[in-house]
C-alpha cells in the first residue's frame, strides 16, 4: 500500500475518535521515530523480578545433553519440531532449574567468537518482560543458548490454536503492553534489533504473564539477514535493503497487534484494506464481542496502522507504544493466570462454566448463568412467600423483588441494587438468590467489598450453595486477595460437584 493510502487510513481513524477527544491517549506528539535516539528505560518495568536470576555463564555440551536426556525428541518444545534447523528443547539442570535450550544447526554460526560475543551481550539483559538468557555453549560445531523456561507455551498457541477458551480482550491488551515494554527495555540497553518478531516469540511464564523470548535478540544466520520466510508479513524496507532495522521491529509489532485483534494471522496489506474500507467488524475476532467499546477498538486499530506505515520514519518507537497501550488496559488488577484460565503453577483448571467464568472474572457470563438459574436454589422460599401476599407490606416487598429482577435481567445493575436492598431491608423474607444477584450487581458497579459481603451472607443463608463460594472468589480476585480467591474457587468446585452427584 502506498504512503498516500496509509495517510488516508490514519486520517479516517483519527476522525473516528470523536473529534480527537480520545486521541489524547495516542497524540501524534507521542510518535517520535527511533532516529531521535534511544529511549530511556521505562519506569513501569523494573528489573527486581529478574534480579534473582544467575549471571550469564558457559555450559558444556555434556551438561546440556544430560539436561535434555540426550536431546530426546520428547523434550522438543518448539512448534517447528524435530526437522527445524534450530530446535528448542526443555531441559532440567543439575540445580533443578528448568530451562529452554535452543540448538542451532551447524552452519548458523561458523564464527565462534561472534556467537560468544552476541550471546554474552544478550545475556547481560535482565528484565521481567523477557524470557532471559542464562548462558550458552560453544564447543566444536555446537552452538546452543540456554534461557528461562516458560511453561505455558506461546502466544500463537493461545491465540490461534486454543482448546479450552479464546484469549480475552483484557489479556490481549496486556500482551501488547508487555511486549512494548520489553522492546523499550531492550532498546534502552542498545539491543533495539529483534529478528522476526511474531506470535511464536511471545511465551507465558509460571504466572501466565507474557514475555518476549530472548532468542530473537540474537542474529540467527551468518550475516543477520534472515527474516520471515512469508513475504506478506515482511517489512517493506527489508525487501529492498535486506537488513533489519529498529523500525522493522515496529512494523512486525503492528502485525502482532492485528493478530491480537483478529485472532488470525492476517497479512498487513489485507488488514489495511479492511481498515481503509472502514470494515473493522471483519477484522475483529468474533470471540471478542461485547468486550470493548468501538472507540477502544478504533484506537487500537489506529495504533496498528501507525506501526505499519510504509515510511519507517513515520512509525512510533517502543516508548510511545507503551504509553499509548497503558491507557487502553482493562482489568488491570486481575492476575494474568486468572484472565487466561490457568491455575498458578498448574494446568488449565477443570471447572464448570460457572467456575471458569468466576476465575476469569467474566461477569457477563456469571450474569447469564444467574439469570437462567432464576430462583431454583432458594429451597422453597418462593413458595413460602406466596402465603404472605395478603399484607400490604409483603406485597410491597414482593414488588421490590420483582422490579429488582427486571432491572437485573436488563443489566440495569444500580437500579437492581436499590430494589434488592428494599427487599432485604424489610427483613421478613430471606432469599439467597437475591443476595447473590445483588453481589454480582455490586461487582458490575466496581464495589467488590460490598459484593463480598453479600456473597458471604449468601453462604450464611445457604451453606452448601456453590454459587455463594464462586461469588466470594470473584469478589476476592477483584480485591486483590488472590490466595483467598483460589481457595474459594476450589471450595465452590467441591460443592458444585457434590450437588451434581446427589
Amino acid at each position: 500500500m502506498c504512503i498516500l493510502s496509509m495517510m488516508k487510513i490514519s486520517d479516517w481513524l483519527k476522525d473516528s475518535l470523536a473529534m480527537g477527544c480520545k486521541l489524547s491517549r495516542l497524540c501524534s506528539c507521542c510518535f517520535v521515530t527511533q532516529k531521535n535516539g534511544l529511549v530511556a528505560e521505562s519506569d513501569v518495568v523494573g528489573t527486581s523480578q529478574a534480579s534473582d536470576l544467575p549471571s550469564f555463564r558457559d555450559y558444556t555440551i555434556d551438561q546440556l545433553k544430560t539436561a535434555t536426556s540426550g536431546f530426546a525428541v520428547e523434550n522438543i518444545v518448539s512448534e517447528h519440531g524435530e526437522k527445524s534447523p534450530n530446535v528448542v528443547y526443555k531441559g532440567k539442570l543439575q540445580n533443578q532449574r528448568w530451562v529452554a535450550i535452543k540448538r542451532f544447526n551447524r552452519s548458523a554460526w561458523p564464527d565462534s567468537r561472534q556467537f560468544l560475543e552476541e550471546a554474552s551481550a544478550v545475556g547481560q539483559l535482565r528484565n521481567p518482560r523477557l524470557a532471559n538468557l542464562l548462558g550458552c555453549c560453544c564447543e566444536g560445531g555446537e552452538r546452543l543458548l540456554v534461557a528461562e523456561f516458560m511453561p505455558h507455551e506461546t502466544l500463537a498457541k493461545h491465540l490461534f490454536h486454543w482448546e479450552t477458551q479464546p484469549m480475552k480482550w483484557a489479556m490481549r491488551l496486556r500482551v501488547a503492553l508487555y511486549l512494548a515494554e520489553a522492546l523499550e527495555y531492550c532498546t534502552s540497553k542498545g539491543r533495539a534489533l529483534y529478528h522476526d518478531l511474531n506470535a511464536y516469540r511471545i511465551v507465558f511464564d509460571d504466572d501466565a504473564n507474557p514475555r518476549l523470548s530472548c532468542f530473537g535478540l540474537m542474529k540467527n544466520s551468518r550475516d543477520g539477514r534472515s527474516y520471515s520466510t512469508n513475504l506478506a508479513f515482511t517489512p517493506p524496507e527489508y525487501l529492498t535493503t535486506g537488513r533489519v532495522t529498529p523500525e522493522s521491529v515496529i512494523y512486525s509489532f503492528g502485525t502482532l497487534l492485528l493478530d491480537l485483534l483478529s485472532g488470525k494471522h492476517i497479512p498487513p496489506s489485507q488488514a489495511l484494506d479492511l481498515i481503509r474500507d472502514r470494515n473493522l467488524q471483519l477484522l475483529t475476532d468474533s470471540c471478542l464481542e461485547g468486550q470493548f467499546s468501538s472507540v477502544d477498538r478504533t484506537e487500537f486499530v489506529w495504533l496498528a496502522s501507525r506501526c505499519l506505515q510504509e515510511d519507517p520514519r513515520e512509525r512510533p518507537n517502543p516508548r510511545s507504544l507503551a504509553t499509548a497501550l497503558i491507557s487502553l488496559q482493562k482489568k488491570t488488577m486481575a492476575p494474568s493466570h486468572v484472565l487466561m484460565g490457568i491455575q498458578q503453577g498448574g494446568n488449565v483448571a477443570p471447572l464448570t462454566r460457572l467456575g471458569d467464568a468466576c476465575i476469569r472474572m467474566d461477569l457477563t457470563a456469571v450474569h447469564e448463568i444467574l439469570e437462567n438459574l432464576a430462583y431454583k436454589d432458594d429451597e422453597g422460599a418462593a413458595t413460602e412467600l406466596s402465603f404472605h401476599v395478603w399484607t400490604k407490606q409483603m406485597q410491597d416487598t414482593l414488588n421490590a423483588k420483582k422490579k429488582g429482577d427486571v432491572a437485573f435481567r436488563h443489566k440495569e445493575f444500580k437500579t437492581a441494587i436499590d430494589y434488592y436492598t428494599q427487599f432485604i431491608d424489610v427483613g421478613t423474607m430471606v432469599s439467597p438468590t437475591v443476595y447473590a444477584r445483588r453481589s454480582l450487581s455490586h461487582l458490575m458497579n466496581d464495589m467488590p467489598q460490598e459484593a463480598l459481603n453479600d456473597a458471604v451472607q449468601t453462604q450464611v443463608i445457604s451453606p452448601v450453595w456453590h454459587i455463594a463460594k464462586y461469588l466470594q472468589a470473584v469478589s476476592l480476585y477483584a480485591l486483590g486477595r488472590e490466595k483467598e480467591a483460589q481457595i474459594a474457587v476450589k471450595e465452590g468446585s467441591v460443592l458444585e460437584e457434590k450437588k451434581h452427584v446427589t
